[in-house]
């Protein structure tokens, strides 16, 4: 026979063979943490874009412009979170952050970002 235990409070489970938790608590309990758990996820996901966000609106007053990746990452910018992309008819791939895009560049061995805004024509 094979001993089971309760994923929330690691007691031993008696009953059914099928059944996972000891009690309704505990299965309640453990529901709630796994909710949490995922919602804490996508509340950070969430402030982050709109950190970007913010970070390249800040930069980019006029629509386009280049600046040193240094300046954004200072400022709490993450290239690893953006809410869709674009590929150019160049085969650039700029990724953006709600309306304001960015296209990491190499300009004279200096790590830089092409800060863009979204555009009609880009749909």
């Amino acid at each position: 026979m094979n001993i089971r235990y309760c994923p929330s409070c690691n007691q031993e489970i008696i009953g059914r063979s099928d059944k996972i938790y000891c009690d309704p608590y505990c299965k309640s309990a453990h529901q709630y943490e796994y909710k949490k758990r995922d919602e804490k996820l996508y509340f950070e996901i969430d402030k982050q874009l709109k950190t970007n966000r913010k970070i390249l609106k800040k930069y980019n007053r006029q629509g386009k412009t280049t600046l040193r990746k240094e300046a954004l990452i200072a400022e709490g910018f993450n290239p690893k979170y953006f809410t869709h992309y674009w590929k150019s008819s160049k085969g650039n791939l700029y990724m953006f952050c709600f309306e304001f895009g960015f296209l990491a560049i190499k300009e004279k061995n200096n790590d830089k970002y092409l800060l863009i805004q979204w555009q009609d024509y880009m749909n």
